[in-house]
């Protein structure tokens, strides 16, 4: 069986990242993977799969901030 290669973190310099694996999404977020795990059994965050790997979408962290967004805005009214 061969190893999986080390994971590294992205590099802010490289342009912009179109998908984000859960560690990351996790750090920008400010969640548990936990947290995160519970969300994308919910729907409210999307993912995609590349082989085994689970990636999040930028798109996806957008909409699901916007979505917490509108959920405050509602709260408050």
């Amino acid at each position: 069986m061969t190893a999986l290669p080390a994971y590294t973190p992205p590099d802010p310099g490289a342009g912009p990242q179109l998908l984000y694996r859960i560690p990351d999404a996790m750090r920008m977020l400010a969640m548990s993977r936990s947290v995160i795990f519970e969300q994308l059994r919910s729907s409210r965050l999307r993912s995609v799969r590349q082989g085994r790997t689970r990636l999040i979408p930028a798109a996806a962290i957008r909409d699901y901030i916007a979505l917490l967004e509108r959920e405050a805005e509602e709260d408050c009214q």
